[in-house]
């Protein structure tokens, strides 16, 4: 608790200047000009009932912001003069206001939007999938920062199963593993990261926590169906001070929300697919009075692609809101999944390429994990200028499966146990996760030296308890059951974590197009974990006892240079760290020991990129990277402390890689480039590549060789996963209400392992994971004003390939990718 004032009280005494600085700035302020530095224009736009209305562009000149569910906008930088403000939305009455602008004054206005009565006929609206943020997004700072923005709205993909490789196509240097067929995991990472349930990105939904245990077990087992979500927000490693120390950023899921000028609006979509493909999704909002809410239910039942792979999945979802005063808004959110899904298992190396690829040596493996998320939300808008933001959220969820023991090799039937020939009982596992968290956010423009300048700071108070029952006895039937057939399980753990942080950002506006922003952030991290590790024959047990207790200060610094109104160059540094993991902290055995000095994985992201659009038909985003990834964990072994001849494994930290590279994001407009005519449809055409070099700088190792240990180094090596190129590329043809995209992904060759082994094992756990390139084709037809037909074909050739080779559960063995497989959906709002 102590800790937890001191970081309020920085917090507080941070902030008190800025809020000073706020309340003295008047609705309409005109302050003291200064030759060169720019004027700043905020806002906010309301329906005829007052209530805020999201999502309507406000242009000035070239200069063009969104407004936020708050109806609120920016807009900072505006060159003096004589300006003409606009403000657009779909279905109303585009509204102006003319005004004189002065260098370094800051103006506020506000809009009262109707809608517009006449129906716009045969009207072709597109508009780009992918974008990067305003300087300021809501409560978040993106300047110099690189970040995406992904209207998941104006893509064609399968939503229906979540097909991560269409969704973030155009996102550059995305790694996506794909062994789910059912879409409910979404495996991505970048810059050579591991994709592994999306552990190196801080995941979040609606701005708030969704892993299991962000800093002990950072495993994304919840997605949100993409079916339901806005957009999704990415900030790449400079994400690191706003929102947690991973090394990949922050991914954030933003979900849909009840329109603000309907009492009541209904949408259904309902889906078909090949294996038995089958899918509903159904949401309700609007707002009445005071009140907004939405809610929705989404199921998708299908037999899977390969044998043994049904799954059943359910999630449901309710939010409202409460417009309490003009100033304060209250809100609370609840999330619920649940399912079961059957995992077939991997394959060998000999059955992926001379058998059925579809088959499966496994038909008794079951994995499900109910998650619930609560979450209360409170917004107090002290002026136009100044918001603060509260989010408190929490979570019970579970991770459990059933099945044939991972050790047991894949060319042993699951059937009988392998060592007796009788039925064979499975292994249950089971983990169960009890989070609470509360995160309190400013954001506040001021005035100083007669420039705007912004301020983000906040507070962070988290905890977070696992309970972890393993190698337990299950029954020897083969649907989903948890009932466990021994008294005991033969592994029974518990974790804690207890996590407090404070992190200040600030955009420096120097003259009209050069900002700055620096910023801090302080972590402190109580990793606790009890329990036996296993049983002996006698029944006592075998206990640990670990602890990891440390303080972290992060900083980092990025800049932005607007070289014209709609392009601009960003270069930032941010430090990062990854904790020391629950993991990290259990020994897979008894005799293996857990250095006491283990240290956290930190380093840094660095970046220089250039960004924008160029005359309404080109936009891209090129950039280079540097990551340094040091403390890197693992394995090597050692003597016993005094003796001779024994020895043990000890978990310590043995490396460093380092991974540099260049993303790339262009996106031309073709038909509207050649023609200059606007009337005609439009052909957007795609490139997102990214390169990258990721290898070890350091990666000690040990062997046993003639009695003795001889040590070693994967100096050079490539890091595991780490695809030396991602190339995607693709076309969307939009006239009217249809639009239909076609795209190919192309990756490289990867290393399953840090030896960087060719040839694979018998088992398929190791090995060369080879390159492929997929061709996926989807469209979307709009008419009526209210109808919808979807469809694609994934996979289109039928390629056979796999991203990953697992050497635990849901393998052992290589995992193969969906081959060929469609679906169908038909949607109607009301």
């Amino acid at each position: 608790m102590r800790t937890t004032s001191l970081l309020l009280s920085s917090l507080l005494t941070a902030t008190v200047p800025a809020l000073s600085v706020t309340a003295a700035t008047p609705a309409f302020s005109n302050g003291p000009g200064e030759t060169g530095r720019g004027a700043t224009l905020t806002g906010t736009v309301l329906d005829r009932a007052g209530q805020p209305v999201e999502g309507v562009l406000v242009t000035v000149a070239d200069r063009s912001a969104t407004t936020d569910a708050r109806g609120s906008f920016r807009l900072y930088g505006l060159p003096a003069g004589e300006a003409t403000v606009t403000v657009t939305g779909l279905s109303t009455k585009p509204q102006t206001q003319t005004l004189t602008l002065q260098s370094g004054q800051a103006y506020t206005l506000r809009f009262t939007l109707e809608e517009a009565l006449r129906e716009l006929a045969g009207v072709t609206v597109a508009a780009k999938a992918t974008r990067y943020a305003p300087e300021v997004d809501g409560t978040t700072l993106t300047a110099g920062k690189k970040n995406e923005i992904i209207q998941l709205d104006k893509l064609d993909a399968n939503l229906v199963v979540n097909s991560a490789r269409q969704v973030f196509a155009k996102v550059p240097g995305i790694t996506v593993w794909e062994s789910d067929g059912s879409g409910q995991q979404i495996n991505v990472a970048s810059r050579g990261l591991s994709p592994n349930r999306s552990w190196e990105f801080n995941t979040r939904q609606n701005g708030m926590d969704i892993s299991s245990d962000p800093f002990g077990y950072p495993e994304a087992y919840y997605n949100p169906p993409l079916e339901a979500v806005d957009r999704i927000q990415i900030i790449r490693g400079g994400g690191s001070l706003q929102y947690g120390p991973q090394f990949g950023g922050m991914l954030n899921y933003e979900l849909k929300h009840g329109p603000r000028d309907k009492k009541i609006e209904f949408e259904t979509s309902n889906s078909v697919g090949n294996n038995g493909l089958v899918g509903t999704y159904n949401s309700l909002g609007g707002t009445v009075g005071k009140v907004s809410y939405f809610s929705y239910y989404q199921q998708r039942l299908g037999g899977g692609w390969r044998d043994n792979s049904e799954f059943n999945i359910r999630n449901a979802h309710v939010n409202v809101q409460f417009q309490a005063t003009s100033k304060l808004r209250l809100g609370a959110e609840i999330s619920h999944l649940g399912y079961e899904i059957q995992q077939p298992g991997g394959l060998t190396d000999a059955q992926f390429y001379n058998g059925n690829v579809r088959n499966s040596s496994r038909s008794r493996n079951w994995f499900s994990t109910p998650w619930t998320i609560p979450a209360f939300t409170a917004d107090y808008q002290f002026s136009d200028r100044t918001r603060l933001s509260l989010k408190t959220f929490g979570l019970l969820g579970e991770r459990n499966s059933i099945g044939l023991a991972s050790s047991v090799g894949v060319d042993k039937p699951d059937a009988v146990n392998p060592a007796t020939g009788q039925p064979a009982n499975r292994q249950l596992d089971r983990d169960r996760y009890r989070n609470l968290g509360s995160e309190l956010r400013l954001l506040t423009d001021y005035s100083l030296l007669g420039q705007e300048h912004t301020l983000a700071a906040g507070v962070r108070v988290a905890a977070a308890n696992l309970g972890r029952r393993q190698q337990g006895k299950g029954d020897t039937g083969s649907d989903f059951n948890l009932d466990l057939q021994a008294p005991r399980y033969g592994r029974d753990l518990s974790f804690r974590t207890r996590n407090y942080a404070a992190f200040v950002e600030n955009i420096f506006r120097l003259g009209s197009r050069l900002t700055l922003t620096p910023g801090v952030r302080y972590e402190v991290i109580d990793n606790e974990g009890r329990g036996y590790l296993s049983l002996n024959a006698d029944g006592s047990e075998n206990q640990i006892k670990q602890d990891s207790r440390r303080r972290v200060f992060l900083y980092g610094a990025g800049a932005e240079l607007r070289v014209t109104d709609q392009t601009n160059l960003y270069a930032n540094y941010s430090r990062a760290f990854r904790p020391v993991t629950f993991g990290d902290l259990t020994p897979p055995a008894t005799s293996d020991v857990i250095d006491p000095n283990l240290k956290d994985a930190r380093g840094y992201n660095a970046e220089v990129g250039y960004r924008g659009t160029w005359a309404k038909v080109l936009t891209f985003d090129v950039d280079a990277f540097w990551l340094n990834y040091d403390n890197r964990i693992g394995t090597i072994r050692r003597l016993v402390p005094g003796s001779s001849t024994q020895t043990q494994q000890l978990r310590t930290n043995i490396g460093t890689s380092v991974h540099k590279g260049v993303e790339a994001y262009v996106e031309l407009d073709l038909i509207h480039a050649l023609t200059q005519n606007f009337e005609l449809p439009h052909l957007d055409v795609f490139v997102s590549s990214a390169l990258v070099d990721a290898r070890y700088t350091r990666l000690l190792t040990t062997t046993l060789a003639n009695g003795g240990i001889q040590e070693g180094d994967l100096k050079d090596n490539r890091v595991e996963y780490a695809p030396k190129y991602t190339h995607r590329v693709g076309a969307t043809f939009a006239h009217k209400g249809l639009s239909a995209t076609a795209q190919l992904t192309r990756v490289s060759s990867v290393f399953a392992d840090a030896n960087n082994t060719v040839a694979a094992n018998a088992a398929a756990t190791t090995g060369r994971v080879p390159g492929y390139s997929v061709t996926d084709l989807s469209a979307t037809y709009r008419f009526a004003k209210r109808f919808t037909v979807r469809g694609g074909l994934n996979n289109v050739f039928d390629k056979n390939y796999f991203t990953r080779r697992s050497g635990g559960y849901p393998g052992p063995g290589l995992l193969p990718a969906d081959g060929r497989t469609w679906f169908a959906s038909v949607g109607v709002k009301l």
